[in-house]
């Protein structure tokens, strides 16, 4: 952990990199990238994926940088430009699933046409073994769009040959399911060709060898050779006529042949209770990889270690980190062999990785710290007000009828979500857990429904995303996790189940399975708390972010991937201690303030924090905006209040700066992204409406009524109400995203910018949050000549921001150990408006950086100034610094030169010309 990489870590830019914006269209824009201050892209994942896919998380061949993304010489290219501008590139890799269905998987085809017979069934995480005789030895496949009879009767599963490779396939759909070579003859046999026959023998053979896939492969390629006669293939589709299960006939003779699969093919509403393989969340197309076994690693990892040894990648970053059976081990793992890969440079490791409020990355994984959502929720807590938060909380409560605290909500999505999308991952635990329960003689009587119960209160109430239960147990933190999810599960349960908690305790790392003689009780042991880790991330993932969060509409910008939402506000000192922190023990972790991943983007939430200062005048607003908004429902049914509380926050959130009420144009673009968001988070609710029952009536309704809102007549009088709305907090907005914006760079860390983030982010969830970039407006607005009160008078262009982040990376460079290694030292204010400031100071050796920003001021910008051409006035505020014999004049980045007096800097001083103050000691 002491060595560097030949490339100073300074910053690193997030590109989303797919088909429409290709490794080449990266190296184009380097020159720029290196111009604005970063040091390393941070590309999303570039091995091939699934064709179109616009994000690289659906890896199909990990065994190739894809195709689409220009290939390896592509990246060599990239890699190339970035070495010519000292810069490194960071991989985003994906650890913990595979796309599966369509056709393009070979690995899941192998495991189709195969069963446990291919190499790869151990690589996908598969529950072979099943008490249902309909799945025992199969792999379910959810694949279907309506039941499997009617789908069957209805001819939409149709045999297929592929005469190129010389195989046979179901298909429905995009999906290939392959056909067993053993059962080949029956297809082959009845043809007057004898070479068919010839071959139907030589298929028919396979049983009689005891590896029958290897030998099937010359097979597959005499067929193929034989079919490239159009004889022969006629002969073969004429045959496969009888397969037709549009006729009583064909239907029974399809149905016969795919009953004899290794496949049981399904609807896509069984997956929720019966799928057998672990899914990325409730992703019917991800499947689950066993990345812990050996072979599985290394067949994976190959090509990332390649482009590691050869000194193409400079740093890595693992994907769902909590999905794995041990994070920890495989961390570790992965750190030795990076090493031995690289002896002469540290390659960092990061782990996507949400942490709890109070919850810290464990220090033995070997890792360089997190990808930063905690950072984005230690900023956010830091801007609101906490007086706001009761009066938001009961205005929310009043208007929607949903509860007034996020805990109460997140409660209720994790029951929905435990009894639907994963009540199949729920069952599985409970069932591994009765057989822990089974295996010993004293606790043989405890009943599955028992189990059931305490262990979905006992889910239902874990304050993280999960565990790391080892052969030892439950570490000491672990403890106090699993302790306060017993609490909680005791408040929801009877009595007369607390006993049946008790037992969850002791199996569930609190007696290490590692005291138990080896065995198949040890085994059963560990195996259940491998899946209950593997339970209880998703439950979290799916309930708050991907529910709760569409649900529970206090203030939005307290909504977000990694926050604790139901926490509103935190004072300065905790920002502080996270920073010391982080030094102590993660100095290079990311900072994040904007990911591809967010709900709403960085200047979005920062804007809308404003409505925790002025909750008063917010709820005014409502009070007048509600009427306007019934004279627009043309359908009793939508949108309901809840829906309109949410909506309208998102329109102050995100509504463009230089967008009028009467702009045609602009409001149609505008339109389109909202409603894009409106149908999303409608059915990512799953309240009126959700992805897999649409409700179309009440969709249609809302999306008449935002029409009428934001592109009708009519909609003009609450369309100009919510623009001057936002037109009132966007300048308090503006402050709290340059302030959020340095206090990322001159933090402990690495500050990580989002693409396209150097400017205003005003972008709502994926995918509107994935839109082009127009690097060539970013590249002409980048001007380091520009004054202070220049970037002020054009606020809302965003160059003042761009400026920001370049002058900054700047000051980073110069310096780099005042940055990275640098003390961190919380600055004490007094005065006034000491309430609205926070001050740190950076020290390396003599090197002192003092930073400056402002916080919860809308109402001292409201008082003081309508837009951000003059900065607030700061009367008898001062910053206490605790420095003896360093050099009392600093030069101000953003203004002049500040001199210190009395081991005091003025706050007027500090923050003269520019909203934000970063300066260094001359």
């Amino acid at each position: 952990m002491n060595r560097h990489p030949a490339v100073d870590w300074r910053a690193t830019l997030r590109l989303q990199l797919h088909a429409g914006f290709t490794l080449d269209d990266a190296c184009e824009q380097v020159p720029y990238f290196a111009r604005l201050g970063i040091s390393h892209l941070y590309a999303s994942p570039l091995l091939t994926a699934r064709e179109g896919s616009m994000h690289g998380y659906d890896v199909v061949d990990p065994t190739r940088v894809s195709p689409a993304l220009g290939g390896e010489d592509a990246l060599r290219r990239l890699v190339a430009e970035l070495r010519a501008h000292n810069m490194g590139l960071l991989l985003d890799f994906v650890s913990n699933h595979m796309a599966v269905g369509g056709a393009d998987n070979p690995w899941w085809q192998d495991v189709l046409a195969w069963g446990r017979a291919s190499p790869y069934a151990e690589f996908f995480d598969i529950k072979w073994h099943s008490a249902d005789p309909l799945l025992e030895g199969l792999l379910l496949l959810p694949f279907l769009s309506d039941d499997y009879g009617p789908t069957l009767r209805a001819g939409d599963i149709a045999l297929r040959f592929n005469a190129r490779q010389g195989t046979f396939h179901a298909e429905h759909g995009p999906h290939h399911f392959p056909i067993c070579p053993q059962d080949y003859p029956a297809l082959l046999g009845a043809s007057e060709l004898p070479e068919l026959q010839s071959l139907a023998q030589g298929f028919s053979a396979l049983t009689q060898f005891g590896n029958p896939r290897d030998q099937a492969a010359a097979l597959h390629r005499q067929l193929a050779e034989l079919s490239q006669s159009p004889a022969t293939v006629a002969a073969i589709e004429q045959h496969l006529q009888r397969y037709d299960s549009r006729h009583s006939e064909g239907f029974a003779r399809l149905h016969q042949l795919l009953e004899k699969q290794s496949w049981r093919l399904a609807s896509w509403r069984t997956a929720a209770d019966d799928i057998n393989w672990r899914r990325f969340f409730d992703v019917n197309e991800l499947a689950g990889l066993r990345v812990e076994r050996a072979a599985v690693f290394e067949a994976t990892h190959g090509k990332l270690f390649e482009l590691i040894a050869e000194g193409l990648v400079d740093g890595v970053r693992i994907d769902h980190i909590d999905g794995l059976a041990d994070p920890g081990g495989y961390c570790r793992k992965l750190r030795r062999r990076i090493d031995s890969l690289s002896p002469d440079r540290h390659v960092p490791i990061y782990v996507e990785k949400i942490l709890g409020g109070h919850e810290q990355l464990p220090p033995d994984w070997g890792v360089d710290g997190t990808t930063g959502y905690e950072f984005m929720n230690q900023v956010s807590l830091l801007q609101h007000q906490p007086e706001g938060e009761q009066a938001l909380a009961l205005l929310w409560a009043a208007h929607s009828h949903r509860p007034a605290d996020f805990k109460a909500e997140a409660l209720l999505a994790r029951k929905q979500i435990l009894n639907g999308a994963l009540a199949g991952d729920f069952e599985r635990v409970a069932l591994a857990l009765q057989d822990v329960a089974r295996s010993d003689i004293m606790t043989r009587d405890l009943t599955l429904g028992a189990i059931r119960r305490a262990l979905q209160a006992l889910v239902i109430h874990f304050p993280v995303y999960r565990t790391y239960i080892t052969a030892a147990g439950r570490s000491e933190a672990d403890d106090a996790v699993f302790e306060q999810a017993l609490t909680g599960a005791r408040e929801r349960l009877s009595e007369a189940d607390w006993p049946v908690l008790d037992y969850l305790q002791q199996w569930l790392g609190g007696d290490p399975w590692r005291s138990r003689p080896l065995g198949h009780a040890r085994t059963l042991l560990k195996q259940a708390c491998i899946r209950f880790q593997q339970l209880t991330s998703p439950t979290a993932a799916k309930a708050v972010e991907d529910t709760a969060f569409y649900r529970y509409g206090r203030l939005l910008s307290r909504n977000d991937v990694g926050f604790s939402a139901e926490c509103f506000s935190a004072p300065v000192e905790a920002f502080h201690q996270a920073c010391e922190t982080r030094l102590a023990n993660f100095p290079d972790n990311l900072l994040a303030t904007a990911t591809h991943d967010h709900k709403r983007g960085e200047d979005c939430r920062a804007r809308l924090a404003v409505l925790s200062e002025r909750s008063d005048w917010y709820a005014h607003c409502i009070a007048r905006w509600l009427p306007l908004a019934r004279q627009l429902r043309a359908d009793p049914q939508g949108p309901n209040r809840a829906d309109e509380l949410i909506l309208f926050q998102i329109i102050l959130s995100s509504w463009p700066l230089q967008l009028l009420p009467d702009d045609r144009p602009g409001l149609e673009r505008y339109h389109a992204r909202i409603w894009q968001w409106q149908l999303k988070a409608l059915r990512e609710s799953k309240l009126d409406t959700q992805w897999a029952v649409p409700n179309e009536p009440y969709e249609q309704a809302i999306n008449a009524f935002i029409e009428r809102l934001l592109l009708q007549p009519e909609g003009l009088n609450l369309r100009t109400e919510l623009y001057n709305a936002a037109q009132s907090i966007a300048p308090a907005g503006a402050i709290n995203g340059l302030a959020q914006c340095l206090l990322k760079l001159t933090s402990p860390g690495i500050p990580d910018i989002y693409q396209g983030c150097e400017g205003w982010d005003l972008s709502l969830v994926d995918p509107d949050n994935r839109r082009p970039v127009d690097y060539a407006r970013h590249l002409q607005m980048l001007d380091d000549t520009l004054s202070p009160q220049a970037l002020l008078a054009d606020w809302r262009s965003g160059a003042i921001k761009q400026a920001l982040i370049a002058r900054t990376l700047n000051v980073r460079a110069r310096h780099p150990q005042l940055f990275s290694r640098g003390r961190y030292i919380p600055l004490a204010i007094r005065g006034e408006h000491a309430d609205q400031l926070l001050a740190f100071a950076r020290q390396w050796h003599e090197q002192v950086a003092i930073i400056v920003v402002p916080r919860l001021i809308a109402n001292h910008t409201q008082k003081h100034l309508q837009l951000l051409e003059k900065t607030p006035e700061w009367g008898e505020t001062f910053i206490e610094l605790p420095f003896d014999g360093i050099d009392a004049t600093f030069k101000g980045f953003f203004g002049s030169p500040a001199v210190i007096t009395h081991r005091t800097l003025r706050v007027s001083d500090a923050l003269d010309t520019f909203p934000v103050s970063l300066m260094i000691n001359t």
